[in-house]
């Protein structure tokens, strides 16, 4: 056989399927961008999953802990908001709290666009700083597949989410923000230590690194770059994110 057969036979030849490369994702993480950098940028399948895990998720706490509750202990854990909140006549702080649940309500049902456009930003990010910075060629459509991909970890996360819920944890000391103990910050109690070291050690997340591991390698993959480029694009960003996150909390908390 030719040289010519064979390259036409490995450009018609199939690429995984969805479900391949989610199972590659846990297994053989390069093999999943591999079949990304090929062409085969379909991201449908770990989205369904994000938005099916999310309902259920949303079902559990409801049925758990209650809305209601979820925003109750959000202003406890925020003294600022709690001391606004003590000034306000019975009626006003009612009427605050049926906004606030609104709010949280409509935060897990909008999760399906929140995902997409988190992924559209992160994803323009990450190919600007990659292309731009590292002289990459990514595509928009390729590092908007590798980041679906990536993000499947999180999943680990929801689930345990769920056990805890099941395990009984006591309605008004359940934390939405902090639901899982996969960070420094789920062993601290969150009203004994300072807003900003308790959202610093929350960012110190397993998860959130295993992910992000998966986005460097992603990355650089089908942008054609050294993996050490797709780790300081991926971890760099997630360092800023972090810092500023906790200074705010600090000044704001």
């Amino acid at each position: 056989m030719s040289d010519l057969s064979v390259q036409s036979a490995a450009d018609v030849a199939p690429g995984l399927s969805q479900w391949q490369r989610v199972v590659n994702i846990f297994t053989a993480p390069s093999k999943t961008f591999e079949d990304i950098k090929r062409g085969h940028k379909s991201w449908w399948m770990p989205f369904i999953i994000y938005v099916v895990l999310g309902f259920v998720f949303y079902g559990v706490v409801n049925a758990k802990v209650g809305m209601g509750q979820v925003s109750e202990n959000q202003v406890k854990l925020s003294p600022k908001t709690e001391e606004q909140m003590a000034q306000l006549t019975p009626e006003q702080r009612e009427k605050r709290m049926k906004i606030s649940t609104s709010i949280t309500q409509g935060i897990f049902l909008a999760t399906p666009v929140i995902l997409l456009i988190m992924g559209a930003v992160i994803s323009a990010v990450l190919l600007g700083t990659i292309n731009f910075g590292f002289g990459g060629k990514a595509k928009f459509g390729s590092i908007f597949a590798v980041w679906m991909y990536a993000m499947l970890p999180s999943i680990i996360k929801t689930f345990l989410g769920v056990v805890v819920l099941y395990a009984g944890v006591a309605p008004e000391s359940f934390n939405i923000k902090n639901f899982a103990p996969t960070n420094l910050g789920a062993f601290m109690n969150p009203l004994e230590t300072n807003p900003g070291l308790y959202s610093f050690a929350s960012s110190i997340d397993i998860i959130t690194i295993w992910s992000l591991v998966l986005v460097g390698i992603g990355t650089a993959l089908v942008a054609g770059v050294k993996r050490s480029s797709g780790y300081i694009a991926s971890f760099g960003w997630w360092a800023l994110v972090i810092l500023v996150g906790a200074a705010m909390a600090a000044a704001f908390s």
